[in-house]
């Protein structure tokens, strides 16, 4: 009898094999039979194509691992236990192992290759990025020649990070448990690159000398107890979010520079681009030195930096941890030429694979390499067949958005002077050319900002750690982001509740989405923050339940803008809140009112500048309505600076109760009268004699220029660079998104012919004809799904309006 593995169940059949005079031996009859034997001398037990491809594709989808998978079948067969199949999940654990590496060597014509799987070049089975440049495929004639304002649009944008929740224990060996792909793909080539790492084991890490970065400072002091590996390492597609080849590889001790400098340089082997934009949450470190680092390693790493333009950057959401410099050097919102990219496609990537995480640790090397190559490719190819409706949907975004921000760069500009502008653009193109360059968008009245409070806690928990007395009960969130998080979430919340106000009663469908898409973004950060605040202060949950018990029970779930987030100075002296939370939360409310008062002054600063411009220089009814519409946006924000500030006071007042601090700061923080002090200098000086003249408090705090013209311009200057920046990167993001596009069907279009030509890749006479008709038939239909691909693709971008749908139908392209 011989067991059968299919999707109904575990099956004991008893097999005939042909024994005529014409016969083929039991392996290729069982393969015929679609069947897949265990082994190929004398197989007893055999799966079914079937159940195969059902695992396969299901592992992609829902992660489950082939135990799980295994089990499902077996109570499929007999769910009593008793009379229960022979165990065969070793078996069907190879079984499933083979089937991923031979549909990956199917899948890029090694087959057609005359010289078989051997000749098979690192990187060769991954799946590429259609969209990213890439020289003789997708790239027009002379690309490397192009002018200096169109080189921009032939950049690679890559994307670096870690992830420790792919982990390994510390079980089996590359002896016992090889792999089968020796850097095909994703995966860095093994024994290269643990070669390396041990040459340089010795090397130290260098100190951040930024923010209290735990990917550069704590690189050493990550677990690895029992754990062969801590993590992996990626490089990848910052645009797409698609992995890079060669650009995986495990981590030993934390994010070290060894690693990621060996990962970053393998995957960019194989991109021969000029200009190069690096996203790295900690770029503002490991670029230095990165070009001697680079000697360390194998010449064919060496990258040709002095011939190309190198850009490093830091994602948007990782760049307000850093200090105020990098914020500006290193962001993606300030620099030129690389449109609305935020860095992030990484994070997204890992959401993806996290799940995995609990069975690929369990697995043995090779096993795992090989399994996590297949899940990236999977999700490679998946970003490939979305590429049509994803670029759609950005590019139409994009240009209502480019025209949303010229128009109100226009708006701007009409209220200010045309000499003032004049001047303020050659200093910008300056500094954008030369960093070393006075910043235009530096306020040069300094004072205590949230970001210097949020970088004197990062150090004090620096110092903590060195002393080992942090008693941060997340690896991620320690106390003090616990708290700076949750402000930033209830400026969120108000920014919603503004925009919900602004809606109207007569808001279109368009409008009601975009706030609607803010306030799911916003309640899945307040779930995720809330989940940690347990951590911190548990007895939170208990406050939360009588917050549900004081609604009545046909009161709905209160809208994400007015959950209220429970920080310590809202629970009250009476909890058991530790001490060091409301210090924290003392600290950055401090510095919440500071910046809200700021603000608040340059505010109405440029506002009485727009209405004096507006009075002075408009004339006719469009004018006018533009200027209005500038100066209602003003008073808009003056409002929402006021409600920040009321909110920081109300904290602060609560908090000096619980910490026994003095009255000393209610003379900085007054209370703010709306009517009365939020008006401008040139306000009070107008319409008041000097006999009479009541300046407001809130020009008399620290920070205040005693020349209001100066503090004026500052405002002016910033706010125009600002609007400047955000309508060129709008600008950029077009013409990138066009440039992609043409790359998608130029790229499928050299693929498609490509495949085409591996028709004849193996046309000798030796070869079986069944054999040499499947080799055809196989290139043939990869070609002309590439051409399908690309005809879907076009069809879709010359549509004028998209469906609603989110995703490809991607049936029709199963590979």
């Amino acid at each position: 009898m011989n067991i059968i593995i299919d999707s109904t169940g575990i099956h004991e059949v008893g097999l005939d094999f042909c024994a005529c005079g014409t016969m083929q031996t039991h392996v290729k009859q069982l393969l015929r039979s679609r069947l897949f034997p265990a082994t190929v001398t004398d197989p007893k037990t055999a799966a079914t194509f079937g159940v195969l491809e059902q695992y396969h594709l299901l592992s992609f989808e829902s992660k489950a691992s082939a135990f799980e998978f295994y089990q499902a079948l077996a109570r499929l067969s007999n769910n009593t236990g008793m009379d229960l199949p022979k165990d065969r999940y070793p078996t069907f654990l190879r079984v499933v192992h083979e089937w991923r590496i031979l549909k990956l060597l199917k899948r890029f014509a090694r087959g057609h290759c005359p010289d078989g799987v051997v000749t098979t070049e690192p990187g060769q089975c991954a799946v590429l990025c259609p969209a990213c440049p890439h020289p003789r495929k997708n790239l027009p004639e002379n690309w490397e020649n192009a002018s200096l304002d169109k080189r921009w649009l032939y950049a690679l944008f890559v994307g670096i990070d870690a992830n420790f929740r792919l982990k390994r224990k510390l079980v089996s060996s590359d002896i016992v448990d090889p792999g089968v792909s020796k850097g095909w793909s994703y995966f860095v080539e093994e024994k290269a690159y643990k070669s390396y790492l041990e040459d340089n084991k010795d090397r130290n890490q260098e100190r951040s000398t930024c923010a209290s970065h735990n990917a550069v400072n704590m690189a050493d002091t990550k677990k690895s107890r029992g754990l062969a590996a801590t993590g992996v390492g990626t490089v990848d597609c910052a645009r797409h979010n698609m992995k890079l080849r060669n650009a995986v590889g495990d981590l030993q001790k934390g994010e070290k520079y060894i690693n990621m400098d060996y990962l970053f340089f393998s995957a960019m082997k194989h991109h021969d681009v000029i200009v190069l934009n690096i996203s790295y949450d900690i770029a503002c470190q490991w670029s230095k030195h990165l070009w001697s680092r680079m000697s360390k390693l194998p010449s064919a790493f060496h990258l040709d930096h002095d011939n190309k333009q190198v850009n490093f950057l830091i994602p948007k959401f990782h760049l307000p941890a850093h200090i105020e410099p990098c914020q500006i050097d290193f962001s993606f919102n300030f620099s030129r030429h690389v449109g609305r990219t935020d860095g992030e496609a990484p994070e997204r990537g890992w959401a993806n694979i996290n799940p995995i995480a609990s069975s690929t640790k369990e697995m043995g090397p090779g096993s795992r390499r090989d399994t996590l190559n297949d899940h990236f490719g999977d999700w490679n190819w998946k970003r490939v067949v979305q590429l049509g409706r994803l670029t759609a949907r950005k590019l139409a975004n994009a240009v209502e958005q480019k025209a949303d921000h010229q128009r109100e760069l226009l708006e701007l500009e009409s209220c200010l002077q045309a000499q003032d502008i004049s001047e303020w653009r050659i200093d910008i193109e300056a500094w954008e050319l030369d960093r070393m360059q006075p910043n235009p968008f530096k306020v040069r009245v300094a004072s205590k900002t949230q970001a210097a409070i949020r970088l004197e806690l990062a150090r004090i928990e620096a110092a903590e750690l060195e002393s080992g007395t942090n008693v941060s009960l997340h690896a991620e969130v320690p106390p003090s982001v616990l708290i700076s998080s949750a402000i930033d979430l209830e400026d969120q919340q108000r920014r919603l509740s503004h925009e919900i106000a602004a809606l109207g009663a007569h808001a279109t469908d368009h409008q009601l989405a975009k706030v609607q898409l803010h306030a799911n973004t916003l309640r899945r950060k307040v779930d995720g923050w809330q989940e940690i605040q347990l951590l911190y202060m548990p007895f939170v949950s208990r406050l939360r339940a009588n917050e549900d018990c004081a609604r009545s029970s046909t009161d709905a779930t209160p809208a994400v803008e007015a959950i209220n987030l429970w920080l310590p100075s809202a629970v009250g002296p009476d909890t058991q809140c530790p001490t060091q939370l409301h210090r924290f939360e003392w600290m950055l409310r401090y510095a919440q009112a500071n910046d809200a008062l700021k603000d608040i002054r340059n505010l109405l600063r440029l506002r009485s500048h727009l209405y004096k411009f507006k009075d002075n220089n408009i004339v006719g009814q469009a004018a006018n309505t533009r200027a209005r519409s500038t100066i209602n946006k003003t008073d808009v924000k003056v409002s929402m600076a006021a409600e920040r500030y009321e909110v920081a006071r109300a904290a602060l007042t609560a908090l000096a109760q619980i910490l026994d601090e003095g009255p000393a700061w209610q003379d900085i923080f007054k209370p703010l009268n709306r009517n009365r002090d939020l008006k401008s200098l040139k306000d009070m000086w107008e319409k008041e004699t000097e006999g009479m003249r009541h300046l407001s408090w809130i020009w008399k705090t620290p920070g205040v220029a005693e020349d209001a013209s100066v503090g004026l311009h500052d405002a002016l200057r910033i706010e125009w660079c600002k609007a400047r920046a955000r309508t060129m990167r709008w600008e950029e993001e077009v013409d990138l998104l066009k440039e992609e596009q043409r790359r998608v069907i130029a790229f499928l279009d050299w693929q498609a012919d490509w495949w085409w030509c591996q028709r004849q890749g193996r046309d000798s006479e030796h070869l079986d004809d069944c054999l040499r008709e499947g080799l055809k038939a196989y290139a043939e239909r990869q070609a002309s799904l590439r051409r399908a691909l690309s005809a879907q693709f076009q069809a879709l971008w010359t549509t004028p309006t998209l469906p609603a749908a989110t995703s490809i139908d991607t049936a029709t392209f199963t590979v």
